[in-house]
């Protein structure tokens, strides 16, 4: 895992140690992502230069240095991440050069990077991609055809930026990687901005940064010189959409228990591909799941070896209707892991808080980036990689919306607006904290699958999807923190994303809108990339953590797809498949429990410690004289939430991430 940078410039209006300069400072704007090397190459005849920061993993001698060069010397590559399967590219392109009467490649090391660049340099980006299994983001320069590709996973777990201006292209890993070359001062671009409210993330292909693009999963683009006056758009070479419907046109036609197993020989597969590693590997275990899957797995692999027990990481919270480091703890121990806990203290989240934005380089709202980072932090003392349970609820439908909002969708899509509205209406007639109450007194009374953290705020997020009229229309209500953030940002016209492209949606004869598989594909497409894995890759990236998740592997999801709808949701309760391996493994007693999420209280500390805070930054006569968001509207939801009766964190949390974020990037209204 590392920070990549680079600048392409064939203008020729810069020298080469100028060029080899800026791509140096690019880099170290990202040195926390690479504590362990840098590294710099510059092309003498191509006005390119490359740098990178290293967290070494792999091959920790200076065999796995970047920028590497191929042992032919043609082609020059910078990786950020991890190729799981580096060993058997290795043997791949040891018989493909024996079969053509080509000499063999003399390896350096056994770095992954190595195996990586000679599979690009022999069967080119495409396929060479194609054959790679991992995360990686990357630039391949071929000094030949002079041609930069650009590329990034599958699925979208490594970051790439990149921007062209003045015929140059910048690119790296974090958008103040960009931000470090000294010509670059791009404006905010408010149509993202008004996406960002609804979403509290900026999905690729968007950024914040007027011109500046985030290479979307499973996407490669080749530039040469005359390609950067007009950006070309990137190459799919894999896609999530094809993998979609292939599963679902095809559905596993076995036993549930030989379906069972096939996942679970997957999942081994990725567990056991994933702990390989130089350095101590350890796991997140929330207890939930996901994750104790991953660790149950990792300790079948462990089980015998030299390395001792897995090491688990958690934290908890001193708010009992958040924690959930019991329920770790006792998966932990009944795995046998070596467990450590981290009570998240207020005072300490606190003082973090306000600096949230310049952590995670760019706006981004959601909360749980807060508690990710103390928990990276806490990681990095005694582990430098750690598996997580990351992509079980996208690829096994594991979200509520999964399971009782497809099911609600289907329910009343067919009911009038007029009865919709009136049980809207009864809903909302008692706040949120009212609902939660109710709920508190009935609880005994209630099944465990009605048994949710601030049920009052699902209540109502319900009630504002029960007036719409089509699928996409409840989805977007249930995943929107703005309703309508076009009033709240000034002459904007929001950025298109997933939910307005129906032309990249799965067939609707295999993939009906508003079904369980349709809102997997969405927050597979969109929420994934865009929240989750920007979430975990900004946290564990700004300790030098690197963080591995074996439900991601693209042959995993390929099959999870495959999955029949009943091995998904049964019985009101989604993720069946995870639920039955797990099984199989523990007592259902020890992880069988509603889900709570990784959340924090930012809805009463917005009322007490991070008030001032937050009334500074949300000063109407601030807002105004920035101009990117309307006062009036943003002035509403903080009284709104000051009174207690609506928590309108979710509206609030964004703009503050924003305010903060624009504070330290030098950009004014």
């Amino acid at each position: 895992m590392c920070g990549i940078a680079g600048i392409l410039d064939p203008t020729g209006d810069r020298s080469l140690d100028e060029l080899a300069s800026i791509a140096g400072r690019m880099a170290d704007a990202q040195a926390h992502r690479g504590p362990d090397g840098r590294g710099v190459y510059a092309d003498p005849d191509g006005g390119l230069a490359l740098g990178h920061r290293r967290l070494a993993v792999l091959d920790l001698s200076d065999a796995g240095a970047q920028p590497m060069a191929s042992a032919d010397g043609r082609f020059v590559l910078c990786c950020n991440g991890e190729i799981y399967n580096h060993a058997d590219l290795r043997a791949q392109i040891d018989a493909a050069r024996a079969y053509s009467g080509r000499p063999p490649i003399v390896w350096r090391g056994h770095s992954d990077t190595e195996a990586l660049v000679e599979t690009l340099a022999l069967w080119g980006p495409e396929e060479g991609l194609s054959r790679c299994v991992g995360m990686f983001a990357l630039a391949l320069w071929d000094r030949r055809e002079r041609a930069l590709t650009l590329a990034r996973d599958r699925m979208g777990e490594k970051p790439l930026y990149y921007a062209a201006r003045g015929g140059r292209l910048l690119f790296a890993s974090e958008l103040p990687g960009l931000s470090a070359a000294l010509d670059f001062s791009p404006g905010v671009d408010k149509n993202v901005l008004a996406l960002y409210l609804r979403l509290s993330c900026v999905p690729a292909p968007h950024c914040i940064l007027s011109g500046v693009r985030k290479m979307p999963p499973g996407r490669l683009l080749t530039l040469r010189a005359q390609d950067l006056a007009s950006l070309p758009e990137p190459k799919t070479y894999w896609s999530l959409k094809t993998v979609a419907e292939t599963g679902l046109a095809a559905p596993f036609a076995g036993t549930d228990e030989e379906a069972l197993d096939a996942l679970l020989e997957r999942l081994r597969a990725s567990v056991r591909g994933q702990m390989l590693a130089d350095v101590p590997v350890g796991a997140l275990l929330s207890g939930g799941i996901d994750s104790s899957l991953v660790t149950a797995l990792m300790a079948e692999a462990a089980r015998g070896g030299a390395g001792g027990p897995v090491r688990t990481f958690t934290i908890g919270y001193e708010d009992a209707a958040y924690d959930e480091s019991a329920q770790a703890a006792v998966v932990a121990k009944y795995l046998g892991t070596e467990h450590t806990t981290l009570t998240f203290r207020a005072a300490e989240a606190l003082e973090l808080a306000p600096r949230l934005a310049q952590a995670a380089g760019e706006p981004f709202a959601d909360a749980s980036f807060l508690p990710m980072l103390l928990v990276a932090r806490l990681t990095r003392g005694q582990v430098k990689v750690c598996l997580t349970g990351d992509g079980g609820d996208e690829l096994f439908a594991g979200y509520n919306r999964h399971v009782h909002g497809a099911a609600l969708w289907a329910q009343f899509s067919g009911v009038s607006q007029g009865l919709r509205g009136a049980a809207a209406g009864l809903i909302q007639s008692l706040s949120p904290r009212a609902w939660d109450r109710v709920f508190r007194i009935l609880g005994p009374l209630l099944p465990k699958i009605a048994r949710q953290r601030l049920p009052g705020e699902k209540l109502h997020k319900l009630a504002a999807a029960l007036s719409v009229r089509v699928a996409p229309a409840f989805y977007a209500a249930l995943v929107s923190a703005w309703p309508d953030p076009g009033l709240v940002v000034p002459g904007a016209a929001e950025a298109g994303w997933a939910l307005r492209h129906s032309a990249t949606w799965p067939s609707p004869s295999l993939c009906p809108e508003g079904g369980t598989a349709w809102m997997q594909y969405l927050d597979t497409a969109w929420y994934l990339p865009g929240d989750i894995l920007t979430k975990v890759d900004r946290a564990t990236m700004r300790v030098g953590l690197e963080s591995r998740a074996p439900y991601l592997d693209h042959r995993v999801a390929a099959f999870a797809w495959s999955l029949p709808p009943h091995m998904r949701v049964r019985g009101g309760m989604g993720k069946w498949a995870l639920r039955m391996l797990l099984d199989r493994y523990m007592p259902h007693e020890l992880w069988d429990r509603p889900k709570m999420g990784f959340g924090v209280p930012i809805d009463a500390w917005l009322r007490g410690p991070l008030k001032s805070w937050a009334e500074e930054l949300l000063d109407p006569e601030r807002l105004a004289c920035e101009g990117y968001f309307e006062p009036a509207p943003v002035a509403r939801a903080w009284a709104e939430h000051q009174s207690g009766r609506f928590n309108r964190q979710y509206r609030l949390w964004p703009v503050l991430m924003f305010q903060s974020w624009l504070e330290n990037a030098g950009i004014s209204g």
